[in-house]
Order: C-alpha cells, then structure tokens, then sequence
C-alpha cells in the first residue's frame, strides 16, 4: 500500500482527504480506499478513532 504509513500521519493530525491527496498527487478516491483498508489492521473504524490509535502507537506528531 503505497504511502499507507504518510496517509495515516497525515489524517490522523487532522488534514481533509482533498489536502491529502493534493500533498501525495492522488485522487480523493484513491485516498478513501487507502484509509478503507488500513482502518481495520489498527482495530478502528472512523478518523475520529485514528488519532487515539495513532498516538498509541507512538506515530503521532
């Protein structure tokens, strides 16, 4: 999954998917199916739960 662990960095401090995308040159969609899959191998199922998961793992910044 290309730039899976940017992407989770990324949303977990709170960009929308469009600042995303724009800052890795992807599509909005294709941002939305990253998150899709990785939502479940970190046990979570919304952005909101992201930045809890995201600290936990000592990622966040």
């Amino acid at each position: 999954m290309p730039n899976c662990g940017r992407i989770v960095r990324m949303a977990a401090r709170g960009l929308s998917h469009q600042e995303i995308a724009d800052r890795l040159a992807i599509s909005p969609r294709t941002l939305a199916s990253h998150l899709y899959k990785v939502f479940p191998r970190l046990g979570i199922g919304s952005r909101r739960e992201l930045d809890r998961a995201s600290q936990e793992l000592g990622d966040h910044t």
